[in-house]
C-alpha cells in the first residue's frame, strides 16, 4: 500500500487541529476581552462590550464543537485499508480529478499532484457513492468516469 492516502489523511487531520486551534484561541480572546471590560460610568458601553464578548465565544464554540466532529470523523477512518468501492477512506482517481473522501479540507498537493478532500456528504461523493474502478456516474450533468479506487 503506498503511503498517499495514510499521507492524506494525516494532511486533513492538520487542518482540523489548526481549526480546533484557532478555535481555542479565539474563545479564549473573547473570554479575557469580557474580564477586561471595565464598569465605566456609561453602563451600557460596558454591557455591550460584555454582551459582544459573549456572542463571540459562543460563535467561537460551535465552530470548535463542529471541528471537534470532523476530528471524530476523521478517527473513525482507517485510510491503510484499501478500498474497492467509493466510501469514506477510499481514494478516487476520476476522469475529473483525485479525491480524497474524508472530510471537506480543500485541496492539497502532494508531491506535485492536486488532491481534494471531500465529505462523504460533498455533491460529488455523494454521485460517485458505492461505484467501483471502471464505472461512471454523472455529476453536475457531465459524465464522470472512476479510474482507479484505493
Amino acid at each position: 500500500m503506498n503511503s498517499l492516502k495514510p499521507t492524506l489523511h494525516s494532511l486533513c487531520l492538520a487542518y482540523v487541529q489548526e481549526r480546533i486551534d484557532a478555535c481555542q484561541a479565539a474563545i479564549q480572546a473573547a473570554q479575557e476581552s469580557a474580564n477586561s471590560e471595565t464598569k465605566s460610568s456609561a453602563g451600557d458601553k460596558y454591557e455591550t462590550g460584555r454582551a459582544m464578548a459573549q456572542n463571540e465565544r459562543d460563535r467561537n464554540t460551535v465552530q470548535l464543537r463542529q471541528a471537534q466532529q470532523l476530528q471524530g470523523e476523521l478517527q473513525r477512518i482507517h485510510p491503510d485499508l484499501s478500498c474497492d468501492t467509493v466510501r469514506p477512506g477510499a481514494l478516487v482517481h476520476t476522469s475529473m480529478g483525485i479525491f480524497y473522501l474524508g472530510i471537506s479540507a480543500g485541496k492539497f498537493t502532494v508531491e506535485g499532484k492536486d488532491y481534494f478532500a471531500v465529505s462523504a456528504a460533498a455533491p460529488v461523493a455523494a454521485a460517485l457513492a458505492g461505484k467501483r474502478a471502471g464505472e461512471a456516474a454523472a455529476f453536475n450533468g457531465k459524465p464522470v468516469r472512476i479510474e482507479e479506487i484505493q
